[in-house]
């Protein structure tokens, strides 16, 4: 059978994050700035597939392919390792601290950043012509969708900044529950099958993920957006790493951790009593 039972893909979760802990820097960037370019690049594909046919949902649906080659290479997202890094401190694996998850964290996110910052000025040099031209007509709404994703937000101040947050939690529970889904299945289909839906529904949805926005928020930028770095970092990208990490621990990493790895006392069972027969 491919499919792996909760409480032995939830021991996975744990050992996972515990490797990922102990994994050498120079690893831990390189997988990082890797799942940072290529999740990049299912984004400029799903952006472009969008605008030339017109239907969100084709680019949603073909969106997931992304993420499933990096994960399928064992490369790592900031998304994924806020939800599995922090189930091996709450296991206390040995050697795992909160100053080693940290370090982790960080690592992750400058390789993802750098990985998706690197996509974003290749494929402005694409929709530009080298900077030649205007942008294209793809560039123009990577273009449109950094500015309603950042001052949009803001003209709504308070109750927009609430909305960026939400959108971020129910974001990387799904795209949390992707990489969880992966450890389902013992076979490369039922992988591939697993991640793609809740991948598929985040991105549909325009759930606000801290590695894609990596991307297009640069490329929003590069290309002319009407906002600025500071309205990227304070209207979007630090609530979404925020919301990320909220929506990944609490609904996918200790949900999963608390029913599967500390599961509850099972209750007691009623007492069978006989029941006499009655004489003939």
């Amino acid at each position: 059978m491919s499919y792996v039972h909760p409480s032995d893909f939830v021991t996975k979760m744990i050992d996972a994050g515990e490797a990922k802990v102990f994994m050498s820097t120079r690893d831990t960037l390189i997988r990082a700035f890797m799942a940072g370019a290529i999740l990049a690049l299912a984004a400029a594909f799903a952006v472009t597939v969008t605008v030339q046919t017109g239907q969100a949902v084709v680019g949603a649906l073909l969106f997931p392919v992304g993420f499933c080659l990096l994960y399928l290479l064992g490369f790592d997202l900031l998304t994924g390792v806020f939800t599995l890094v922090p189930l091996a401190l709450i296991d206390k694996r040995p050697g795992v601290t909160v100053r080693s998850m940290l370090r982790n964290w960080g690592l992750v996110f400058l390789g993802n950043f750098a990985g998706a910052f690197t996509v974003a000025v290749m494929m402005a040099i694409i929709f530009t012509y080298g900077f030649s031209t205007a942008p294209d007509e793809v560039g123009q709404a990577i273009g449109s969708i950094g500015e309603g994703r950042t001052v949009g937000y803001a003209d709504y101040g308070a109750a927009g900044m609430l909305t960026l947050f939400v959108r971020a939690v129910l974001c990387n529970w799904m795209v949390s529950t992707g990489v969880v889904a992966a450890m389902m299945s013992t076979s490369v289909s039922g992988k591939v099958i697993a991640m793609w839906m809740p991948i598929l529904l985040f991105f549909y949805m325009g759930f606000e993920h801290s590695i894609v926005n990596m991307f297009l928020f640069p490329s929003g930028l590069i290309l002319g957006g009407d906002f600025s770095v500071m309205d990227y970092l304070v209207w979007n990208e630090i609530p979404t790493v925020l919301g990320n990490l909220v929506g990944g621990l609490t609904f996918v990493g200790l949900t999963l951790y608390a029913t599967h790895a500390r599961t509850g006392l099972t209750r007691p069972r009623p007492v069978a009593h006989d029941v006499p027969v009655a004489a003939e």
